[in-house]
């Protein structure tokens, strides 16, 4: 999102402008405006899908319907739809007031909060390509409207004469005539002005321009509502001047992330900051002398991805955009799931592609911008640089800015890096090699066209903060020949060497049937069961094409084929993996989501089930647990849990009424507490951020090929179509209505069986089309007894579940059911439940400790049945009391009988829960079975440990008093009977519950 804008007149309604509105490297585009009606509920397109980058929205203080956009264009080509735009009708139709067709959009835009005619524009005109950033031209420049933006002057005097490059703008709230601009101007110098007659003069305040990388990155202005005079200018550190820009300090930023883009106040509060870094959103309640950090948004942006094998859990690494290199673990063992906590830094400034080395998790490889690779040693934490050096007598090395690192799938210790040359160490880094000459084109990239054509010296040339150029994007190995490599470009070439880099040839990708000979390498992988296999991602949007573009050779590079195929036009491919084991199954990260092909590419689908549609630069596939990690640009990481099931996929088995693919391993544990036992964020209040850990237990996924719907739905949908059709409808009958309305709600059911064939377990499912995963949580079904009402739910805890199954082997049946009659769907999966790990006390066995929890159960079952059972007799002792008193019946024998019934069950209830009279006033009692069952459930609830011998005597004694306490029940129950037939037999009123009179 380039900016985002609240109706003044309708906070409901929100405005968004799609595309990042900085000139950076590495940005998404966007697809126009977006309006929510509904508090951002829904979204709805609204135009300006050629615009690639919006960075301002103003809508009309008094009449939403008017408002105005500015559009800086797309980036990496001339055209699209640039400049500034008005609608009259609330987005229905724009028209274009200000802004060329080639290279010049509008970049800032300010109203006069007392006329909203009075408005002024800062275009900018600008053009990024691989190679180099040119951020200015004579199209730059500040302009004013007095009538709504339908006609414009430019603005010029006091200004600079020289070609001009990114603009902020700010208007003072307390003295609109008053404006302020901070102009980029040539070498990444500029300027703070100021005008006090409404823009028709200017004067230069002081030669302040935003750094770091580079004014095209920052340049906003604002003015402070609260302080004349004092306005802020984003930086890499904010700038401040309380004098209209004369004298600037920097804001104090202590504990907080720099690269500050956007800046918001409150109206209500001088001292309240609200901050947007490249690092998160951060807010000061005392003028920025603290901040804090609102860490629940995941909001990182990963270049790439690497997964070690550490056990029992992997972990993830990857590098982002100006937030170093992070990793952190794929699950825990804790209930809260995985915290921020539970990450960490492995290496600082911006991070990029990270490596482990296979069966080593102490040792992985992490790298900065341009090639600054390091070595940490995961043990202590250290961090060893590695990066290979040029001699003495050579030029300097060109690392791209995000530079590969292979290790060598032939020997752990061995690891290719890449600049223009591909360099070799087979001891970690400690020594290197280079294995080729300079691959690239080694052209110079101020020769090169930009804005159309060949640029003098002089003009407003940034490449400080760019990419080098030439330089080697993308390094494979095969896995099936050692020496067999693989390099791809930024300028358009694959190099292949099949002797380890004695000698190299060189494709152009220009010359495969399809490709741009512009196209950008973003990734190769050498097939890892065909060593004469290659694939290649390229992308040519740094020429202002969005085209995917993704090839496959079968003859080590000799001829090509494209996998576009079905791929939506436009997107970017950025990366491409291949599953382990079975060799048609592909995987795709491209700029709008996530792919997968079973059939080597040939056709796409594209994986939804909570992934969003953004830009995902990375896959990796752990391949132990078969999970496909991907790393997106703007929303973290995101992992499927096993993806085994892709590799079942088949044209006949999707045509199959049902499928239950198999399952791997459930690990058998009890979550460990941190923060609570049983709350997902603690104490912490909601704003506490947690990801959730996979599904506990054996995750089942399961396929349908079609709903599982009732008659009536049938009739419904049937009806629906003929009347959307336009053909008539009939009276369906009153039998088949009866039979609609006697119908059962069809169900789906995964039964869970242990190695005796005993069920443990059914679950239901989804009977909607389509793929669907359940979870079953190892646990046999709460074993508590079932009330006629439905109880609240409990103030503490959630509810009641039983205890742990053995661990084993265990198999799962899919079956259906349809009104009323069951049909098994699929052969039985079966699957292991492992114990995670041994505790530092060695108990019972696992056979031994669930026998035991199988008795606890089954006292638990006696225990609610009766607790439940007591409470409706002694209901029933009390109307039956109301029955004889609405009787002819003489008083006496009856009325003596059931006032001893009345006494005796009151006594077994005290001796159930306590005496009466202590519980009243909260005094202890002689321990109840209840006591005692609830000591049992914290000792072997969140324990795989097993009985104690205090747990076997406990449930002994319990066992012991519910006999008994069963029996008592049981007379008074009968007693009860009898009593209630003689009643019927004399006359009295029937009772609900009771057998029917004759």
């Amino acid at each position: 999102m380039g900016c985002v804008t609240i109706d003044p007149n309708n906070p409901s309604t929100i405005w968004v402008g799609t595309g990042e509105n900085v000139g950076g490297r590495h940005l998404s585009f966007g697809d126009g405006i977006y309006r929510s009606t509904d508090g951002g509920m829904t979204w709805k397109n609204m135009g300006l899908k050629k615009s690639e980058h919006i960075s301002k929205i103003i809508v009309h203080p008094q009449n939403s319907n008017v408002i105005w956009v500015a559009a800086q264009g797309p980036l990496w080509n001339k055209g699209g739809e640039r400049g500034l735009y008005k609608t009259i009708d609330g987005g229905q139709n724009w028209k274009k007031v200000l802004g060329d067709e080639e290279w010049t959009g509008v970049t800032d835009l300010a109203i006069d909060p007392r006329n909203p005619n009075q408005i002024y524009a800062a275009t900018w005109q600008r053009h990024r390509t691989v190679a180099a950033y040119m951020g200015g031209g004579p199209g730059t420049g500040l302009h004013r409207s007095s009538d709504g933006g339908e006609t414009w002057e430019q603005l010029k005097t006091g200004l600079p004469k020289s070609n001009m490059g990114k603009i902020g703008l700010a208007i003072s709230t307390q003295q609109p005539d008053v404006l302020y601009a901070a102009i980029e101007l040539d070498r990444r110098t500029g300027g703070v002005y100021k005008s006090t007659n409404k823009g028709s003069s200017w004067e230069k305040q002081s030669s302040t321009v935003s750094g770091g990388t580079g004014p095209h990155y920052y340049q906003e202005l604002y003015a402070c509502p609260h302080q004349f005079d004092r306005i802020y200018l984003m930086d890499v550190r904010v700038q401040v001047s309380d004098n209209g820009g004369k004298n600037f300090r920097r804001l104090t930023e202590k504990h907080k992330h720099s690269d500050n883009h956007a800046l918001a106040f409150r109206k209500d509060d001088p001292d309240y900051l609200l901050m947007g870094t490249d690092g998160g959103l951060y807010e000061s309640f005392d003028l920025a002398q603290n901040w804090r950090f609102m860490d629940n948004l995941p909001l990182t942006q990963f270049y790439k991805v690497a997964v070690d094998d550490a056990e029992p859990f992997y972990n993830v690494f990857g590098g982002t955009q100006d937030n170093a290199t992070e990793g952190g673990p794929s699950r825990t063992d804790n209930i809260q799931g995985i915290q921020n906590s539970d990450w960490k830094i492995i290496l600082d400034w911006d991070g990029h592609q990270p490596a482990t080395e296979p069966g080593n998790p102490n040792i992985m490889y992490a790298e900065r911008q341009e090639g600054t690779l390091s070595r940490i040693d995961m043990i202590t934490g250290e961090v060893m640089d590695i990066q290979p050096q040029a001699a003495e007598d050579e030029p300097y090395e060109r690392f791209n800015w995000d530079a590969p690192i292979l290790v060598s799938p032939h020997d752990p210790k061995r690891i290719y890096f890449a600049s223009q040359r591909v360099w070799r160490s087979d001891n970690r880094g400690d020594d290197w090699q280079t294995i080729s000459k300079d691959l690239t084109r080694n052209e110079e990239r101020l020769s090169l066209p930009i804005m159309g054509q060949t640029q003098s010296w002089d003009n407003a040339w940034d490449v400080l903060a760019m990419s080098n150029y030439n330089t080697i994007t993308s390094l494979a190995e095969s896995p099936q020949k050692e020496g067999l490599i693989y390099v791809g470009t930024d300028d358009g070439i694959i190099q292949i060497t099949e002797n380890g880099g004695a000698t190299w040839r060189k494709i152009e990708v220009g010359t495969i049937s399809g490709i741009p000979k512009t196209a950008f390498v973003n990734d190769i992988k050498a097939d890892l069961f065909d060593e004469n296999t290659v694939y290649v991602c390229l992308d040519n949007h740094k020429y202002g094409d969005y085209k995917p573009y993704l090839i496959k050779s079968t003859d080590a590079g000799k001829t090509w084929r494209s996998l576009a195929s079905n791929l939506p036009n436009p997107t970017l491919v950025w990366r491409l993996v291949q599953d382990h084991i079975n060799k048609d199954l592909l995987f795709l990260a491209t700029e709008f989501g996530l792919y997968f092909s079973i059939n080597s590419g040939n056709k796409w689908t594209k994986i939804k089930g909570g992934v969003p549609t953004i830009s995902f630069r990375d896959l990796t596939i752990q391949r132990r647990e078969n999970d496909l990690v991907a790393a997106s640009f703007g929303r973290g990481f995101y992992i499927y849990d096993d993806i085994s099931v892709f590799r079942n996929l088949s044209d006949k088995q999707m045509d199959t009424e049902a499928t239950l693919f198999p399952t791997r391993k459930a690990w058998w544990y009890i979550p460990r507490a941190h923060l609570s036992f049983d709350n997902q964020k603690g104490d912490q209040g909601a704003s506490h951020f947690v990801a959730p850990n996979p599904d506990f237990g054996a995750v089942l996924t399961y396929y349908l090929k079609e709903d599982l719907q009732t008659q009536k739905v049938k009739r419904n949908k049937s009806e629906k179509e003929k009347t959307k059709n336009k053909q008539a409808n009939s009276f369906p009958g009153w039998d088949t209505l009866e039979e609609e309305n006697l119908e059962n709600k069809p169900q789906i059911w995964l039964t869970i069986k242990n190695q005796a064939g005993e069920t443990v377990r059914r679950l239901e499912g989804k009977t909607s089309k389509g793929f669907h995963r359940i979870a079953w949580d190892l646990r046999y079904p709460p074993s508590n007894a079932i009330n006629m009402v439905e109880p609240p739910p409990p103030m503490w805890g959630g509810p009641p579940q039983g205890l742990l199954a053995t661990p084993g082997t265990y198999t799962a049946t899919l079956s259906q059911q349809v009104n009323g009659e069951i049909t098994q769907l699929s052969e039985p999966q079966s699957f292991e439940v492992v114990p995670l790990r041994e505790g530092a006390l060695k108990g019972a066995s696992p056979e031994e400790a669930a026998k035991f929890w199988r008795s606890y159960e089954e006292a638990v079952r006696l225990s609610s049945a009766m607790n439940i059972a007591l409470r409706n007799t002694i209901i029933r002792t009390k109307r039956m009391q109301k029955v004889l008193r609405n009787s002819t019946i003489e008083t006496g024998n009856i009325d003596t009988r059931l006032a001893a019934v009345k006494k005796e069950l009151n006594r077994l209830s005290s001796d159930l829960y306590g005496s009466q009279a202590k519980n009243q006033i909260g005094e202890k009692t002689k321990p109840t079975i209840g006591n005692r069952l609830f000591s049992l459930s914290i000792g072997l609830g969140n324990s795989t440990y097993g009985p104690t011998s205090t747990h076997k005597n406990t449930l002994a004694i319990i066992n012991k008093q519910l006999k008994e306490y069963k029996s008592r029940l049981e007379s008074n129950q009968s007693n009860l009977s009898a009593i209630a037939k003689d009643l019927i037999k004399a006359g009295a009123p029937w009772m609900e519950g009771e057998d029917l009179p004759e």
